[in-house]
């Protein structure tokens, strides 16, 4: 015999028990399994990477079978490419955005402060681009997102040099030189979160501006290696 409780309220007029009320659960759509998937795999290779996370884990969080995983991303590695996928445009998109002054020492603190925000915002998902891993390919790695990052702000440097007299074929150089200098600021920050996000931003403009203010057109070694 079940042991299952019963009161009044399960019984008829006539004396006789109803059966107990079985509880529906409601089936997810298939994007809002892949949806719940996602943000189990991206909760748990940034706490884990993802040499430490496993199928088995992922499908008991989610509370389904490994084939489930399988059927939706082929394994752990097409789970893991589309989370980096949607957290390097998540990134771009709010440096992209954020470069709408026209002043360009106004648009290095827009820049500064959108890697800033993201991390912010989007920790778990920084801890994953930062990471390295055995299945990312070039186009799947924090270093090629900060080469797109700096190809946005290549061009705004670009102007600059002309503006100065500057040879504009360096401009890629100083760009990636500059955006890789905010992130591997960011990174630092990720973990201390001090000073304040406005005061390293603020720092960091500093260095980066007043080191453009007094840019020589042809810089030279004073050391004394030349090559």
């Amino acid at each position: 015999m079940d042991d299952v409780a019963t009161d009044s309220s399960n019984a008829s007029p006539a004396g006789k028990e109803k059966q107990p009320r079985r509880t529906r659960r409601t089936r997810m759509t298939g994007a809002e399994r892949r949806e719940q998937l996602l943000d189990i795999g991206r909760t748990l290779f940034a706490a884990k990477g993802f040499e430490g996370t496993s199928v088995e884990e992922i499908a008991a969080k989610a509370g389904v079978s490994k084939p489930v995983v399988y059927e939706h991303f082929g394994g752990k590695e097409g789970l893991y490419a589309v989370v980096v996928d949607r957290e390097m445009r998540q990134l771009l998109d709010m440096v992209t955005g954020a470069l709408t002054a026209g002043h360009p020492r106004e648009l290095l603190e827009q820049a500064a402060f959108a890697l800033l925000d993201y991390i912010e915002t989007y920790t778990d998902g920084f801890r994953i681009l930062v990471r390295d891993s055995p299945v990312a390919q070039s186009t799947g790695t924090f270093a090629s997102l900060i080469s797109d990052i700096a190809t946005q702000v290549e061009d705004i440097l670009g102007q600059e040099f002309k503006g100065r007299g500057f040879d504009q074929k360096l401009a890629p150089l100083y760009a990636q030189a500059l955006v890789g200098m905010v992130a591997l600021t960011g990174q630092w920050w990720l973990d201390v979160r001090k000073p304040k996000k406005a005061e390293v931003a603020a720092h960091l403009v500093n260095l980066a501006w007043h080191g453009l203010d007094g840019l020589e057109p042809k810089p030279r070694l004073i050391g004394h290696r030349k090559s």
